[in-house]
């Protein structure tokens, strides 16, 4: 079993509570140049860049008038009418502390500018956690395309089993399983567990995650054991069968504490046996 040696952090609604404002600045972008597009529409775009989001919300290309106004104009909203009034989600800090502090190496990689990435990360109180990051800026195509997760590998120099990549979006799920890389997930971006099947585990907030490091992904340097250990029941892995669920784990003594897929467990331990 490989060593987890790095991290790679998704930004927008993993660290900071930003997804409903970059929905409601693509809205209004859009709204501006005669595009109505609803805003729940948009909010389970956003994950994606805009290179993806624009054709899939409107039809458009980024790369294309007036794809290519629109685009600026929701930077700008975004930079200007939004980014000040957002917040850090609780214990951000302290959970990329907790990671530092056990020797893990992290790297940010959003599909968001590279402007808005370095704003971010400066209101979570990371810029000094993370040894680099990566945008929409570093790559030809956005997430759920794997360039701005492949990216952030190269800078971290690691190899895919040696990596984590902690994500809020089905498109940070998406991204990295297309280049190896297991996701930990989080709830507090607005997305269900079930946009979220396929990560490893699942946690309602990074101060979830913080509350119960010891029994999540990050606190071993092995991966999961074995299918049979996460499997296991409460006496043999403090963890218990979701009733609802047969596919679904809830890891840990408290229920819905963390949950992973069995299907990506397994797929896991396959993938670092074939190396």
């Amino acid at each position: 079993m490989a060593q987890l040696r790095g991290v790679i952090l998704d930004v927008d609604g993993t660290l900071v509570d930003s997804n409903d404002a970059h929905a409601a600045a693509w809205v209004q972008a859009l709204q501006e140049y005669g595009y109505s597009v609803p805003y729940e529409k948009v909010r389970q775009l956003i994950g994606m860049g805009g290179d993806n989001l624009l054709p899939a919300a409107a039809g458009l290309d980024k790369e294309q008038e007036p794809g290519k106004s629109i685009a600026r104009r929701w930077s700008d909203l975004f930079q200007n009418d939004y980014l000040p009034h957002l917040r850090a989600f609780p214990k951000v800090r302290e959970l990329l502390q907790r990671m530092t502090d056990s020797g893990l190496k992290l790297v940010a990689a959003s599909s968001s500018k590279l402007d808005h990435v370095q704003a971010l990360l400066k209101l979570a109180g990371a810029q000094d956690l993370v040894t680099g990051y990566t945008s929409s800026d570093d790559a030809e195509n956005s997430k759920p395309d794997p360039d701005i997760v492949a990216s952030a590998l190269r800078k971290l120099g690691f190899t895919p089993d040696e990596v984590l990549m902690l994500g809020d979006s089905p498109y940070d799920v998406q991204a990295a399983g297309k280049i190896g890389v297991n996701v930990v997930a989080v709830r507090c971006g607005g997305f269900s567990d079930e946009d979220l099947r396929g990560a490893l585990a699942i946690y309602d907030s990074p101060a979830d995650l913080l509350l119960h490091y010891d029994e999540s992904p990050f606190a071993t340097s092995r991966r999961w054991r074995g299918v049979d250990e996460a499997l296991a029941t409460p006496d043999q892995a403090e963890g218990e069968r979701d009733p609802g669920d047969k596919n679904t784990l809830n890891i840990g003594r408290t229920p819905g504490k963390a949950e992973g897929t069995r299907d990506a467990v397994e797929e896991s331990l396959r993938r670092q046996e074939g190396q």
